[in-house]
């Protein structure tokens, strides 16, 4: 099948290279001059595993294409999809304009029958307003249908999400536009639900805002078990292994970030306001992570009070680990925090240092590797839970460090090996060890 993808961010490039894969004629579109010039040679604008030998190969034997003309996706191909990014507006909501901008392309360049299918993450309703500004504007007379078919895939395992989906959500009300879908999809063997197009979309919104929750709710678990006892791993443990709940999304830690969650929980609230309905649970869910990115340095403050002229090691600046994005990142939060009480900070990402230089400029250092950050500093926070970062040489660690103060955000080392090896060690939901309290 020939089909384009607006917009060449981690949901559009991803999905164009994976149709791709499975042998169909992708064009992937993007008004970046620059991003599908180095594509072309190449050079990929985001960090994915695996996602550079797909793009290679395909753009190689000619399944894969990028421009940045607008018209030609829409003219050579049969199935549209946007994947733009719809960022949150002023009010919380969605900003559709890269979405207008697609769909007025579409709309002067119509030359046969389209499905435009909305990839992006969109409000309830958006389909119909796509719809309506295709048939007003639309300047050559030819039918076409509109689906929404949201994507699911996880930074950092975006190309494994998509190769293999948990499900497949389809939202039309046409027979053919389904048709067409079903056999677009069926190299990814998984289930496909079919649905109509306003549950398509709230579904993606639903998915992120229930596993937000889940997070927010672990972290608030994890505050109590810190003051009344108790370790929250266990009490994570003993809880996920009810199936009704399971173990997925309940780690307690710094809080969420990226460019979903955020934005997606953000999103729904809005919808739900616009519709007059007060949506308390999910509300509550972005309030309670946003002050869960500031308890590492709250933790920090009670062994060091005074942070003026202090080093400070942060390890992960990234908002999860196999990733460069840091948008909503908690390792923001951290670093204008230890910034805004004098610190001095020292900071280190394995894939994320480039996208920091681009936030902090030349307010914090930028180190070589997780020993270099760590030397000299007066306590160090794990913000980001690389690989390289839960396998630290402890003995070294302390050495390098002026004082054995770690706060650890994720949870990634055992209470008695760091009682042991004498650290004073905050973690998140369990006791603290050698601390000024004991």
């Amino acid at each position: 099948m020939k089909l384009s993808v607006f917009g060449t961010g981690y949901v559009g490039l991803v999905s164009g290279a994976c149709f791709a894969e499975l042998g169909h004629e992708v064009i992937c579109v993007d008004i970046d001059e620059e991003k599908i010039e180095g594509l072309r040679n190449g050079v990929m604008p985001i960090y994915e595993d695996g996602l550079k030998e797909i793009v290679d190969r395909n753009y190689a034997n000619g399944n894969l294409k990028f421009t940045t003309s607008l018209a030609e996706g829409v003219e050579e191909s049969d199935i549209l999809f946007i994947a733009v990014g719809t960022p949150s507006d002023d009010n919380g909501g969605a900003d559709l304009s890269a979405v207008e901008a697609v769909v007025e392309s579409i709309s002067e360049n119509i030359n046969d029958y389209k499905i435009v299918v909305n990839k992006s993450t969109v409000p309830v309703g958006t389909g119909d307003w796509v719809e309506e500004m295709i048939e007003e504007n639309k300047e050559a007379e030819y039918d076409f249908d509109v689906v929404s078919c949201p994507e699911f895939l996880r930074e950092g395992t975006a190309v494994q999400d998509t190769m293999n989906p948990d499900r497949i959500v389809i939202g039309t009300d046409s027979e053919e536009a389904a048709e067409t879908m079903d056999e677009l999809h069926q190299g990814f063997e998984a289930p496909i639900l079919h649905t109509d197009r306003y549950s398509a979309e709230i579904i993606k919104y639903a998915a992120n805002a229930f596993l937000a929750t889940k997070i927010s709710f672990i972290n608030e678990i994890a505050n109590i078990c810190e003051r009344a006892g108790g370790n929250v791993q266990e009490v994570a443990k003993g809880i996920g292994s009810d199936h009704r709940i399971s173990d997925k999304f309940l780690r307690a830690g710094v809080g969420f970030g990226g460019a979903c969650f955020p934005k997606d929980t953000k999103a729904i609230v809005s919808t739900a306001t616009e519709y007059g309905y007060d949506f308390k649970i999910v509300d509550s869910t972005v309030e309670v992570n946003e002050a869960q990115k500031e308890t590492m340095v709250n933790k920090l403050k009670q062994e060091i009070s005074d942070l003026t002229g202090k080093s400070i090691a942060v390890l992960g600046l990234a908002f999860k680990p196999n990733t460069d994005d840091m948008r909503e990142a908690p390792s923001r939060t951290v670093v204008k925090q230890l910034l805004d009480a004098g610190a001095e900070v020292k900071a280190y990402d394995p894939v994320a240092m480039e996208e920091a230089k681009n936030i902090f400029g030349d307010s914090i250092e930028y180190c070589e590797n997780e020993y270099d950050t760590i030397k000299n500093s007066e306590a160090v926070i794990l913000v980001t839970e690389w690989d390289e970062f839960q396998e630290l040489n402890l003995d070294k660690v302390k050495e390098l460090l002026t004082n054995p103060i770690f706060i650890d955000g994720r949870n990634c080392y055992e209470l008695e090996e760091m009682k042991e090896k004498g650290f004073t060690y905050y973690s998140v939901g369990r006791e603290a060890i050698n601390n000024n309290k004991e």
